[in-house]
């Protein structure tokens, strides 16, 4: 996979900062706040989940001892491009974002309006062979991300939380 280097790129500048669907929905400039979990509708599109995670990343996981590569940097920005895709496009919309630091790398957490469970989410991660009404997301989620959950949310709709290692 070709990985281009953004590491003098801003953030609403970056190259993935758009994705297919992105100019359908609409685009939030925000600064993010030193708390990680940002105020309900702040997070309304890929771009600005990708545009948080990387703040995020930047501000609070990276560190003197520690930083993420730019490799695993594009592979958490494809993890949150999917799954909030994912969200608007199939789970009834984006109802929070949230992004969390660990020792390993970056809890990501997704919830969406839809009670149903993607049944390839418990797939093994192969590559479709061919389009048969699923994409390539969640085969790239389960190769990418560790400890997926998927939860229901009280008053229906789910909680997606992925593990996305940095280090």
């Amino acid at each position: 996979m070709d990985r281009t280097d953004t590491s003098s790129v801003a953030p609403h500048e970056h190259p993935s900062a758009r994705a297919p669907g992105d100019d359908l929905l609409p685009r939030t400039h925000f600064e993010p706040a030193d708390g990680i979990p940002l105020p309900a509708g702040t997070v309304v599109s890929a771009a600005a989940a990708r545009e948080h995670a990387r703040a995020v990343v930047l501000r609070h996981w990276n560190s003197a001892s520690r930083g993420a590569s730019e490799a695993a940097l594009i592979d958490l920005l494809l993890v949150v491009s999917e799954l909030t895709t994912n969200a608007i496009r199939h789970g009834g919309g984006l109802a929070a974002f949230e992004v969390t630091p660990t020792g390993e790398g970056v809890r990501l957490t997704v919830q969406d309006n839809s009670d149903v469970v993607p049944a390839v989410a418990f797939g093994s991660g192969e590559l479709p062979v061919g389009h048969h009404g699923n994409g390539y997301g969640w085969p790239l989620i389960i190769r990418l991300a560790r400890e997926i959950t998927i939860t229901p949310r009280p008053g229906g709709g789910k909680t997606i939380s992925v593990l996305v290692p940095l280090a």
